[in-house]
């Protein structure tokens, strides 16, 4: 079994494809294994933000102060909407757990004003769900 933090950053990978190549997320999930065994939680992840990402979207948006979805970077675009998953559809992911684990991967895989940003935006998104 893969680790969690392994199959978010292949997860993201995968969601990063799929956006960029409009790949099926069977294909990005194998391309983003690289020969790898797949793991649950990570079809889980792109699986459940390929079939939710109209809602997703709409939540990310209503959460960005004067950007819109076509202005992010793709990395932080797919980063979003992977925490995003978590924090609407993943009851057993904490929500602290789900925007600690996008800051890790933004700073990785971005740099420390993309987590900045990131961790503004999924704050807002963690405190309008919560308060449903």
């Amino acid at each position: 079994m893969m680790k969690r933090r392994t199959a978010r950053e292949k997860a993201l990978q995968a969601l990063f494809q799929m956006d960029m190549n409009e790949a099926s997320p069977e294909d990005a999930i194998r391309n983003a294994l690289d020969g790898q065994e797949s793991d649950d939680y990570l079809e889980k992840l792109v699986n459940g933000t390929a079939t939710h990402l109209a809602e997703i979207d709409a939540m990310i948006s209503q959460h960005l102060e004067n950007w819109t979805l076509d202005r992010l970077a793709k990395v932080e675009l797919n980063i979003l909407r992977l925490a995003a998953y978590e924090l609407m559809y993943a009851e057993d992911v904490p929500a602290n757990v789900a925007i600690n684990e996008a800051l890790e991967i933004a700073k990785r895989f971005a740099d420390e004003k993309s987590a900045k940003f990131i961790n503004g935006v999924l704050n807002q998104m963690k405190d309008s769900i919560e308060s449903k």
